[in-house]
């Protein structure tokens, strides 16, 4: 890659503008070279890697911010992908072997490959941490020894866990920590071209160049996203409220919210505008709950770079919720019972074991030999579809909540 021109030119310390682009996009763009340079990927996978790179420079804006992980079988580039990603990333960092010291005492974006052993009843704590560190405001306390005048003390520390996280491994991970991921599946690529590439990422031009100016302020979050006195994710709850609700609230387009004493209205006005177009398209993709607080922040960093990428990451995050919706039904042992539920009669009393006999056998092939009548009684108590219940000798019986269930269903449909 030495040689070739570069995207952006030093002058006098000052990384240039050129071809009028802003530099969130041409920074963008080189991100999605350099990853077509290394790696054998799709182009969607290309968007979402490059927008969370992006991301985690502005990793603080945002109130949550996705995990991303790779899944890939072996010999997949995914070690590979994982040390590029990091190396793009803000204060990257990977590790083969995490621990909470580590996960909880460290700063910066932090890539695990080969964490299959996390599935480990030793490792709960840390798959604990993993999970909290999507979100902002999540805090880890630990007890610390110090000496004192007085003598020894146990001292309380408070760690920050909210930090972009990669993770890669070929067996998949528990469903927990997946709902908190944006998941890259990686094919393995037969093209000389990739695979007899060496890791040259230290001495790279087109590296060094684009991380000179990813470090600079230059590639913040300019436009709706992290206006003065504008707070985006206030501003979609109001606009949730008034178009579901038909409250009272204030519209986007009242002036006391979003004006200040040195804002034009006309600045106003375009503010409300870019608002009113972005919230309408997020919320045509019916996209809700934890999916949609995982991609809010890429289609925050989409739409400063421009219409065409907020288009294509908005078509992406559909579809990928879609298929994960599809994987949910077909995998959720909770989705499942309440399958069993809604094709139960209203009204009748059925036996624990022939549900469980039932759901066997909705199940198909394989080893169920964990669901029994205990685990069948758990899960509807816990899923509160038991309306009735009664001890007979023969065992227990119960009146099913069928209407519920069905309503539930809807909801992954």
């Amino acid at each position: 890659m030495t040689g070739e021109k570069k995207f952006f030119e030093d002058e006098d310390g000052i990384i240039s503008e050129l071809d009028g682009k802003n530099y969130l996009e041409k920074a963008y763009l080189q991100i999605r070279e350099i990853l077509s340079y290394y790696l054998d990927i799709d182009e969607s996978n290309k968007t979402i890697m490059a927008l969370w790179v992006l991301g985690t420079y502005n990793h603080e804006d945002f109130i949550t911010f996705p995990l991303l992980f790779l899944n890939a079988m072996r010999g997949s580039a995914k070690s590979r992908t994982v040390r590029l990603l990091t190396k793009l990333s803000k204060d990257g960092q990977m590790l083969m072997n995490i621990t909470e010291a580590v996960l909880f005492r460290s700063h910066g974006t932090l890539g695990i490959d080969e964490f299959e052993g996390l599935a480990s009843k030793e490792k709960q704590s840390l798959r604990e941490l993993l999970n909290s560190s999507y979100k902002k405001g999540s805090i880890v306390k630990r007890m610390r020894k110090k000496k004192t005048m007085e003598g020894e003390q146990q001292v309380e520390e408070i760690f920050n866990a909210y930090r972009p996280v990669i993770l890669a491994n070929i067996w998949g991970i528990e469903e927990v920590l997946s709902d908190r991921c944006i998941t890259v599946v990686l094919e393995k690529s037969n093209k000389p071209e990739f695979v007899k590439l060496m890791e040259d990422y230290d001495s790279d031009d087109k590296i060094n160049t684009l991380l000179l100016l990813l470090k600079s302020d230059k590639c913040s979050l300019c436009s709706v996203v992290t206006k003065k006195n504008i707070n985006i994710y206030t501003k979609w709850n109001e606009y949730i409220k008034n178009k579901c609700c038909k409250t009272t609230l204030n519209t986007l387009y009242t002036y006391n919210t979003l004006t200040t004493q040195t804002t034009p209205e006309e600045e106003i006005k375009k503010i409300n505008e870019e608002l009113m177009d972005l919230f309408n398209r997020v919320y045509d993709l019916d996209i809700n709950g934890r999916n949609l607080e995982l991609y809010f922040p890429l289609f925050m960093v989409a739409r400063d770079i421009g219409d065409y990428v907020f288009q294509e990451i908005l078509d992406i995050a559909a579809n990928n919720v879609n298929v994960k919706k599809i994987d949910d039904m077909m995998e959720s042992s909770d989705i499942t019972l309440y399958n069993l539920v809604a094709s139960c009669d209203d009204g009748k009393m059925y036996k624990v074991k022939d549900l469980v006999n039932t759901i066997k056998l909705m199940l198909g092939e394989g080893d169920f030999s964990f669901i029994n009548n205990k685990w069948m009684g758990r899960g509807l108590k816990r899923l509160n579809l038991v309306l009735e219940k009664r001890r007979l000798a023969e065992g227990i019986e119960v009146r099913l909540n069928v209407e519920k269930a069905k309503e539930k269903l809807e909801m992954f449909k």
